[in-house]
């Protein structure tokens, strides 16, 4: 068990877990796009590690940026979603893979799906290394989900509480 400001977690999710969905999820995407040259874009700041343990699994040729987006606080998320930092390069004609850490309500991936489709992509797929199907309020098709888990506030792997957590190699929990 660990403590994080006033909450506890357990664990939930071992890293070599993470790391076969990881592995999964890369072969899936060269397996679509392995003749292109996709621009994998991140959500900052929870899909730091995510990314970067992808793109060492992604064999073939590729671009990474970054985008950051806000919808949480505290352990609730919010209706709604600030662009903090934004993309500053033409993505016309080019295949975009958005790369979550984790997609609960669907706000943050409507809201990119949006902005992503206004700027003319060829093609636009969301990856996401956790999914909460219970939670999910929205009708975009999530294309590449690493592991499916039950509506529970977790922390680690580049996800945090109040900023701390996100330096776990592990994904803990909530405790109850």
């Amino acid at each position: 068990m660990i403590q994080l400001h006033d909450k506890q977690f357990v664990p939930f999710i071992s890293a070599k877990e993470i790391d076969f969905a990881l592995t999964k999820l890369a072969a899936q995407v060269e397996d679509d796009f392995g003749d292109d040259t996709p621009i994998f874009i991140g959500v900052l700041n929870g899909a730091f590690m995510v990314v970067s343990d992808f793109l060492k699994k992604y064999k073939k040729p590729c671009e990474v940026s970054f985008i950051k987006m806000a919808s949480y606080e505290g352990t609730e998320s919010t209706d709604s979603v600030k662009q903090l930092i934004g993309i500053n390069q033409d993505l016309s004609g080019r295949t975009v893979i958005l790369i979550e850490d984790i997609v609960d309500t669907g706000n943050t991936v409507e809201e990119l799906k949006h902005l992503f489709k206004a700027q003319n992509v060829k093609h636009f797929k969301i990856a996401t290394l956790f999914f909460k199907p219970e939670a999910y309020k929205k009708d975009i098709k999530i294309d590449y989900i690493g592991i499916r888990i039950p509506n529970k506030f977790i922390v680690g792997y580049g996800l945090d509480y109040d900023g701390l957590g996100r330096n776990l190699t592990e994904v803990y929990k909530l405790a109850e």
